[in-house]
């Protein structure tokens, strides 16, 4: 049997679903037949959809349809093996099948590929791509181009019937290549420079801020000395640490970007020095002559710097197109999440200072907000809001308030309230009971936020910010996730190792002028969930929203 016709043999032979040769093959009704094993994985994955069908026909089944063998098929596929076992005796196969091997009928010198009959159908008819018989010995086939030779060579010489060029023009052609690199070069250098400076600034702020936070912390332990050095201690180890891990980070970007600014000033110096050679040939042959002054010179280079100028331009036009964007690269951008988490500390010390919990709320948060409630002017018609207007429930008898209360203000589409209450400056924080609800939502919005639609839903837009708890089943458990949702983007905050708890209390801060919106979990332990950073540019709204259940403002 030929290969063309033993391929189509092949064809005939192979599972529509893993594509290789039928393995203990099974029919069914309709008179497809599969591998026994794929067969009952997808059928398998359709039994909970209550219906099943052919993954060739589409024919539906109401109940799981019989698998009877198909021996004859099966005994068919069998003996094919060890025909498609000889013909792979030279041990080259197709390039591109890559689920199975398939013998190669052909080798193309110009793609350095092996390609099986049907690979080869439709392969390239140009003159340019020689076939050849399948051979693994692509690199002894080709000629070491690229170097200067003399007339006598290219007419007589081992390298007669080569393309060549003139000296005057390859350099040109050189130069030209290096002038682009050239132009990529200089304003990364100018932007390497600037994150430097910006992440000199955010050291500065962040040792002043660090200074700050340990004089208040000490002040705060001043009077309380002799009870409590070991917390003062611990407390002024925790800021120092949060300092020091936080300089070692800068001062270890700080110190890649000096060395690639050095890298890059270096190369920038070397491609000038060619670009200003009035020798072509000293320029084409710049890889040697350069090796051999560094070799002189006793200087040492990594194996990276002794590739010369011969970079890789699709390398540079994607590393250089970030900057002459205009845009910012991703590492020299300061990290905005590198500040001491001062709320965190204060947290530690409201919980060990226990009979002075009051004293020190005072002088170290900031404002509890007690005078927080629910705006029913803006709830959902689904949600009922009681308690003072501190809860918010949702409740399906409620449907015909939609006729009776339902406002301009109301949201129409998502069963979410806001609060009547907004912030527009200071420091802030309210805490909400979340035990009564699994699927929720808390956050703040801007008062202009849409009342309909998808994107009216807190968290799907650019004018809210907020911390989603979802429920789900899986594998016959109960699980919790935990994310943070803006502008509908959602950072996953749960741990996937760790089986989630719904959350019962959560804890809100919020700093206007400084852009910080800051979640808690109050739990035995304090635990941090999330912080946004953003410029405010309209007053902020406390605002919930819950699938079932109900939330409540805690007094």
């Amino acid at each position: 049997m030929s290969v063309m016709a033993t391929a189509d043999v092949r064809d005939e032979l192979s599972c529509s679903i893993c594509l290789i040769l039928y393995t203990e093959p099974v029919m069914l009704p309709c008179g497809h037949n599969f591998c026994q094993g794929c067969i009952e994985k997808v059928l398998d994955t359709q039994e909970g959809s209550g219906a099943y069908s052919c993954p060739e026909c589409r024919q539906e089944y109401e109940e799981r349809p019989a698998l009877p063998r198909n021996r004859t098929l099966g005994n068919i596929a069998e003996r094919f093996r060890p025909t498609e076992t000889q013909l792979g005796e030279t041990g080259i196969f197709c390039t591109y099948c890559v689920l199975s091997p398939v013998p190669a009928a052909k080798s193309c010198l110009l793609c350095e590929a092996s390609l099986c009959d049907t690979h080869l159908r439709g392969h390239s008819q140009s003159h340019k791509h020689i076939l050849t018989a399948p051979t693994r010995s692509f690199g002894e086939r080709t000629c070491g181009d690229s170097i200067c030779v003399c007339v006598s060579c290219c007419r007589i010489g081992e390298h007669r019937g080569h393309r060549v060029e003139l000296l005057s023009e390859a350099s040109e052609k050189k130069k030209e290549t290096l002038r682009q690199v050239l132009e990529k070069l200089r304003p990364e250098r100018e932007e390497t420079e600037r994150g430097a400076q910006r992440l000199q600034e955010r050291r500065r702020e962040v040792a002043e801020k660090s200074a700050g936070e340990t004089e208040r912390v000490t002040a705060l332990f001043r009077d309380i000395r002799e009870q409590l050095e070991a917390l003062e201690k611990r407390l002024l180890n925790d800021i120092s640490s949060q300092k020091e891990k936080i300089f070692l980070h800068l001062q270890g970007l700080m110190e890649q970007l000096e060395i690639k600014k050095d890298e890059l000033s270096r190369k920038i110096r070397h491609i000038e020095e060619l670009c200003n050679m009035a020798d072509p040939l000293t320029v084409l042959q710049e890889r040697e002559s350069h090796g051999a002054a560094d070799n002189e010179g006793g200087r040492e280079r990594d194996d990276e710097e002794e590739h010369n100028v011969e970079y890789d331009t699709e390398e540079e036009d994607s590393e250089g197109s970030d900057s002459e964007g205009g845009r910012e690269r991703d590492d020299m951008k300061v990290p905005p999440e590198e500040d001491l988490d001062v709320i965190l500390i204060s947290e530690i010390i409201i919980q060990s200072l226990e009979g002075k919990v009051s004293e020190i709320k005072r002088s170290y948060c900031p404002r509890e907000n007690s005078f927080l409630y629910l705006d029913s002017n803006t709830a959902h018609h689904l949600l009922k809001i009681t308690n003072g207007s501190k809860k918010a429930e949702k409740n399906e008898y409620w449907a015909d308030r939609k006729v009776i209360d339902q406002t301009s203000e109301s949201f129409l589409d998502h069963t979410q309230v806001l609060t009547t209450r907004s912030f527009h400056s200071g420091r802030h924080y309210w805490e909400v009971d979340c035990s009564k609800a699994v699927n929720w939502r808390v956050g703040v919005a801007y008062p202009s936020i849409e009342r309909g639609g998808h994107h009216s839903h807190i968290g799907n837009n650019n004018k809210s910010w907020v911390v989603a708890q979802k429920a789900s089943i899986r594998n016959g458990k109960f699980q919790c996730s935990l994310c943070a949702a803006h502008d509908g983007e959602e950072t996953s905050l749960s741990d996937p190792q760790v089986s989630s708890k719904p959350i019962k209390q959560i804890r809100v801060y919020l700093d206007y002028e400084a852009g910080r919106l800051s979640f808690y979990e109050l739990s035995e332990t304090i635990r941090h969930l999330h912080t946004f950073t953003a410029k405010f540019t309209e007053p902020l709204h406390v605002a919930f929203w819950v699938r079932e259940g109900s939330v409540t403002i805690q007094q």
